[in-house]
């Protein structure tokens, strides 16, 4: 930007940053003081100043859009806060002036400059906040303040079409963050904040669904847009700029599915491109700008605020739904609730969607039971692992011989994809009921799930295969790392019990069950070894098939179901023994056309 002075302020006005509390590493910042560099679980010794263009990186290129992204430069500026040590802004000048002295503004995808833009704004102004800060080398001010008029031009030129790309919110964010950091120089009309703030509004009332849900449909990406939209919104209370009406409404929506899609032993779910990560200091962020004690609690996991109203949410048009036993807010430990999440929506905008109608996610006891493997690279290198964890036998659903149920592409998908359709909901006196069907254009078999949650206590789900064709139906189950190698499987005369830390899993008699070797990432680039349990079933016409998933103390006896017969179409009712206190109750639980109950034995009752 040729109409950058080099009068202009030496340093950017004091910003909310939205993810300081997660770049604050000395180690971090002492491995790239001295050039050493760690993404996606690759360390690299590049030097100071690095080849920005010429350097040899791993294959994934999230390396190196990563690299380029700059968010190291907060640890930097923290490590520089909290010692005063010279060295470490000097390797923050170097490496920033080094990347302008190589690289191009338009070397990489606005996405990318947009982040750069961020992460330079942030670093610069926590930097300038130090005690032992007296400023940049000499000129450096004016090299750093010209490429980001540089960036933000080229940002600002190429927007990312759509208002539901995440890479278009996160664009406007750092628009925003420049004009509010350097108004004079980058915003002198006052057009650039008006551009961010009224774009940021569509994104938010146009990029989500009406129920909230992010319209790509994954919850990390969920939380990242959410992030942005909720920067912007604070950085707009500091700076006295009114947000549009209906932002902080359609905003609360975005709040609560971010809310309930945290899990009670800390992380979110990982649906659809997502890691196993905990988001609290944004629900603590939503608590305080939304005015909302439901979010402080879960923000704080019970220790502040108050419960959230709602047990079991729905958020019917990204087509997630959670059953949980409680808030922590009684006799149950926060961690040690029940809960399980639900997918059968539509496969979201965009490439990150997995393929996984019906799956689900269950954790309990202070631990994930059955978990979402992740989505660990977006590389397809051999032995292409992006198709292994976006493709369906990755998830807690049923696989139709051994086809995904939309054909894989990385990306976007091109041509028909599978649709899911929500059947409803059934909450009794101890049962909570919810249906869905899936259908595939790989084949021609329709499938219904039934999840029944029983007491607060245990799941009953019900897996019914409907084609005039013969299949193979491999139901399938993913496991925690922990229960990597402490898996315990027994053929019964009435089931399968498969044990592994913390769970029992009852298992139809009429399937075939085995153990495969499978993976779980909870970060980009980190996967553990993690065993998953298939059973499998071959039939044509309605072939219908019955699992128990419950939290289990290994020094008891496991539970056991037995399928009664007899409830005319679609009916189910399923006789549960070895439930309650102490294991020596009976539940029969059922379910139709006629609703939904619980029937509980006398020692049940007391």
């Amino acid at each position: 930007m040729s109409g950058v002075l080099a009068s202009a302020p030496a340093r950017p006005r004091p910003i909310f940053c939205v993810t300081g509390h997660a770049y604050r590493s000395l180690d971090v910042a002492e491995a790239v003081a001295a050039g050493r560099f760690t993404h996606a679980q690759v360390t690299l010794d590049l030097g100071l100043p690095p080849d920005w263009l010429g350097a040899d990186l791993p294959p994934d290129e999230e390396w190196r859009i990563e690299w380029n992204k700059f968010y190291y430069g907060l640890d930097l500026a923290h490590a520089f806060s909290t010692t005063g040590r010279r060295r470490f802004l000097d390797a923050w000048e170097l490496l920033v002036t080094s990347w302008i002295d190589q690289c191009e503004v338009g070397l990489d995808t606005t996405d990318v400059a947009a982040r750069r833009i961020q992460n330079w704004i942030y670093a610069w102004e926590r930097f300038a906040s130090a005690p032992a800060f007296d400023g940049l080398s000499g000129g450096n001010e004016h090299r750093l303040l010209e490429s980001l008029g540089d960036q933000v031009t080229y940002v600002r030129d190429g927007l990312t079409p759509g208002p539901e790309r995440n890479h278009r919110t996160l664009e406007l964010y750092a628009l925003l963050i420049a004009a509010l950091a350097f108004p004079e120089s980058l915003d002198p009309d006052g057009s650039l904040v008006e551009l961010a703030i009224g774009e940021l509004h569509r994104s938010l009332t146009e990029g989500t669904r009406p129920d909230g849900v992010h319209r790509e449909s994954s919850t990390h990406y969920h939380l990242l847009v959410l992030r942005s939209f909720l920067g912007a919104r604070e950085n707009a209370r500091r700076f006295g700029i009114r947000v549009p009406d209906g932002y902080d409404d359609r905003l609360a929506r975005a709040c609560e599915f971010a809310m309930h899609c945290h899990r009670p032993d800390g992380p979110v779910s990982a649906l659809s491109d997502a890691d196993s990560v905990e988001y609290s200091e944004l629900l603590a962020l939503a608590a305080s700008v939304l005015e909302r004690p439901d979010l402080r609690w879960v923000a704080s996991r019970g220790r502040r605020g108050s419960p959230p109203a709602v047990r079991g949410a729905g958020f019917p048009a990204a087509g997630y739904f959670t059953q949980r036993s409680g808030w922590g807010a009684g006799a149950t430990r926060y961690a040690d609730e029940r809960y399980l999440i639900f997918d059968c929506g539509p496969l979201g905008d965009g490439g990150h969607g997995h393929y996984d109608l019906l799956s689900v996610e269950i954790a309990a006891a202070g631990r994930p039971l059955v978990v979402d493997p992740g989505r660990y690279t977006y590389s397809e290198q051999d032995p292409n692992l992006r198709h292994w964890f976006k493709g369906t036998a990755a998830h807690n659903t049923v696989c139709v011989d051994g086809l995904d149920q939309t054909p894989y592409r990385r990306g976007r998908p091109r041509g028909p994809v599978a649709s899911g359709r929500f059947l409803g909901r059934e909450t009794g006196p101890g049962i909570d009921l919810l249906r869905a069907s899936a259908v595939s254009p790989a084949y021609d078999a329709e499938h219904i799930r039934e999840v029944a949650f029983v007491a607060d206590e245990y799941w009953l789900i019900a897996d019914r295969m409907r084609s005039a064709s013969r299949h193979r139906y491999d139901l399938r189950f993913h496991l925690a790392s922990e229960a990597q190698g402490a898996v315990r499987i027994d053929s019964l005369a009435d089931g399968t019990v498969v044990r592994a830390p913390g769970l029992a899993l009852v298992l139809d008699p009429a399937l075939e069950v085995t153990l495969e070797p499978g993976w779980v990432a909870p970060l980009y680039g980190l996967k553990h070894e993690a065993p998953v349990v298939s059973a499998a079933i071959e039939g044509s016409g309605e072939v219908t098939f019955m699992s128990l998933i419950a939290a289990h103390d290994a020094s008891v006896p496991a539970p056991r179901m037995r399928v009664r017969p007899g409830l005319g179409e679609d009916g189910v009712a399923v006789e549960v023994s070895g439930v309650g206190a102490g294991g020596g109750a009976v539940d029969v639980v059922a379910w139709g056309r006629r609703g939904a109950g619980l029937l509980r034995s006398p020692e049940r009752r007391r």
